[in-house]
C-alpha cells in the first residue's frame, strides 16, 4: 500500500491545457474514483500516474518519493485498461505471468502467484486458453489477474467495465470492491459512470475541464454538492433544478418558482428573509418529490412513465419545469390526469443563481 500525492500537476498538448495545475492526495489504502464527463482530464491524470504520459509541470510522489522520471515498469504501479490489452498469442497463464517473466522471477514463484490470483478471480480453469476463446468478462478478469500477481503498491483502473453488459458490470464491480477489501491496495479508478463511483469509492474526486471540482466520501458529495454541476452529475436520475426567487409569505420563508412555492427549513430561513426577491436555484432529488392525493401547489402533467417493477420514474412538467420523480413501487398515473406532488422541504438544496455555487446554510445570501 502507498500514499500518492500530486503537487501542482499539469498537462499540456501543445497550446491545449488538458489538466490545469492541481493538487491531490490519494490516501494509503483508499479506493479513490476519478469521475467526470468525457474530456475532463481523468484518464490523462491516470496515465500520468502510470508514467504513460509525461508531466508538463508539477510532481508525483509515491510514499513521499518523487517518481516523475521513473519508467512505468519501475513505479510499482499496475494498470488495468479498458481494452484488456492481452497478448493474443499467449495463454491466460502466460499473459498473467508476462511481467514476472520480464523481471526474471523464478518459474515456481510465477506459477504459484498465477494460480493464487486465478483462484481469487475464478479463472483458474481458464489458464490454458487463449484470449480469443474468452468472453469479455473473462478477459477483464485476466487483465485484473495480470495486475494482481505483481503485488503493486498502487492499482490503476481505466474504465475497465465500460465494454461489458450491465449484468457483467455489476458482477465485476462487486469483485473489484471485494479484492480491494481483501488486499487494501491503494486503488485509483477512472469512470464516467457515477453509479460505479458511488458504489465502489470511499473517496470520490469529481473533475470538470481539467480541474478538481469536489473531493470527499460518496455520501457527503451526494448530500452536499458544491455546485449545480456536481448536483446534476452525482445522482441518477440527476437532481431537479428550478429557477426561482426568495420570497416571504405570511412570515414564512420560501422560494417561488413560477407558480410553485417551496417553504424552507430553518437552515435556509435567514437567507430567504434577508434576500427576498433575489434569484436563486432550488434543487430537489427525484426521490424527494412524491405524488399525493391533493395539494395547494398547481398540478403537474405526466409526460412519460417508466416502471421497472420495484420502482417508478415519472417524467413530468410542473409549472413549466421538466422534472423527474422517483419512488419505490408501481405508479398509478396517467398522462390524462392531473398529478399532485409534495416536496420534502428538509431535503431542499439552494445554489447561487449566477455562479451555480452551493449557498452556505444559516448564513446570509450574497447576491
Amino acid at each position: 500500500m502507498a500514499q500518492v500525492e500530486l503537487v501542482k500537476v499539469a498537462k499540456n498538448y501543445g497550446k491545449v491545457q488538458v489538466l490545469k495545475p492541481l493538487n491531490l492526495t490519494i490516501p494509503d489504502g483508499s479506493f479513490t474514483v476519478l469521475v467526470g464527463p468525457s474530456g475532463c482530464g481523468k484518464s490523462t491524470l491516470l496515465r500520468l500516474l502510470a508514467g504513460l504520459e509525461s508531466l508538463s509541470d508539477g510532481d508525483i510522489l509515491l510514499d513521499k518519493q518523487q517518481i516523475n522520471n521513473f519508467d512505468p515498469a519501475d513505479r510499482d504501479i499496475a494498470m488495468v485498461f479498458q481494452s484488456y490489452a492481452l497478448y493474443p498469442h499467449l495463454t491466460v497463464a502466460e499473459n498473467m505471468a508476462f511481467h514476472m517473466q520480464v523481471k526474471k522471477v523464478p518459474k515456481a514463484e510465477q506459477q504459484a502467484k498465477v494460480q493464487q490470483a486465478a483462484k481469487v478471480l475464478g479463472i483458474d480453469h481458464l489458464l490454458k486458453r487463449l484470449p480469443k476463446d474468452l468472453s469479455g468478462g473473462q478477459r477483464q478478469r485476466v487483465a485484473m489477474g495480470r495486475a494482481l500477481v505483481r503485488n503493486p503498491k498502487v492499482f490503476l483502473f481505466d474504465e475497465p467495465l465500460s465494454n461489458l453488459d450491465a449484468q457483467l458490470r455489476m458482477e465485476l464491480r462487486a469483485e473489484i470492491k471485494s479484492l480491494h477489501q481483501q488486499f487494501r491496495t491503494t486503488t485509483v479508478y477512472v469512470t464516467h459512470d457515477q453509479i460505479e463511483a458511488m458504489t465502489l469509492a470511499d473517496n470520490i474526486v469529481v473533475m470538470k475541464d481539467g480541474l478538481i471540482v469536489q473531493q470527499g466520501d460518496p455520501l457527503s458529495i451526494y448530500d452536499k454538492p458544491v455546485n449545480t454541476f456536481v448536483a446534476r452529475f452525482i445522482g441518477s436520475p440527476p437532481m431537479n433544478l428550478l429557477s426561482g426567487v426568495f420570497q416571504n409569505i405570511g412570515g414564512k420563508a420560501g422560494v417561488s418558482c413560477n407558480q410553485l412555492w417551496f417553504g424552507l427549513p430553518e437552515k435556509w430561513a435567514r437567507q430567504a428573509m434577508d434576500c427576498a426577491g433575489k434569484p436563486v436555484t432550488l434543487g430537489l432529488r427525484p426521490h424527494d418529490l412524491k405524488p399525493v392525493a391533493h395539494s395547494e401547489q398547481p398540478a403537474a402533467t405526466l409526460r412519460l412513465l417508466e416502471v421497472t417493477g420495484e420502482s417508478s420514474l415519472l417524467h413530468i412538467d410542473w409549472s413549466g419545469f421538466p422534472l423527474h420523480v422517483q419512488f419505490a413501487g408501481r405508479a398509478r398515473a396517467s398522462t390524462e390526469q392531473p398529478l399532485y406532488l409534495e416536496a420534502n422541504s428538509e431535503a431542499i438544496h439552494l445554489f447561487d443563481a449566477q455562479t451555480g455555487e452551493r449557498l452556505a446554510e444559516e448564513t446570509d445570501f450574497v447576491g
